[in-house]
């Protein structure tokens, strides 16, 4: 709302509307209930949407480079004759299918 200064009363609203009379009259017109709600353009949902991809990408993309030279790093273990695994991860990680085929 625009005030405007009229003579020595000082400020005051244009068009003789009183900031109360103004509440008064959009709580009648609602339904008795005040929501509040925010809507976002499609573009502003587009542009979230393009962020979330390209940093999922990302990740992506540092997760299969970790993977990549993890194998590697196994593969060179097992050529070398180092590769020690742990027996008790192993065999835990078999007796739930050991368990379900029986």
């Amino acid at each position: 709302m625009v005030d405007s200064i009229s003579g020595n009363k000082g400020l005051g609203p244009l068009g003789n509307i009183n900031r109360a009379d103004n509440a008064a009259g959009a709580k009648k017109a609602g339904s008795g209930k005040a929501t509040d709600r925010v809507d976002f353009s499609s573009a502003l949902q587009n542009a979230s949407k393009a962020q979330e991809t390209s940093a999922t990408k990302e990740a992506s993309g540092t997760q299969e480079t970790a993977r990549s030279e993890k194998l590697q790093a196994l593969k060179t273990q097992i050529e070398n004759g180092n590769y020690k695994p742990d027996l008790n991860k192993v065999a835990s990680s078999i007796m739930p299918f050991l368990i379900k085929d029986s």
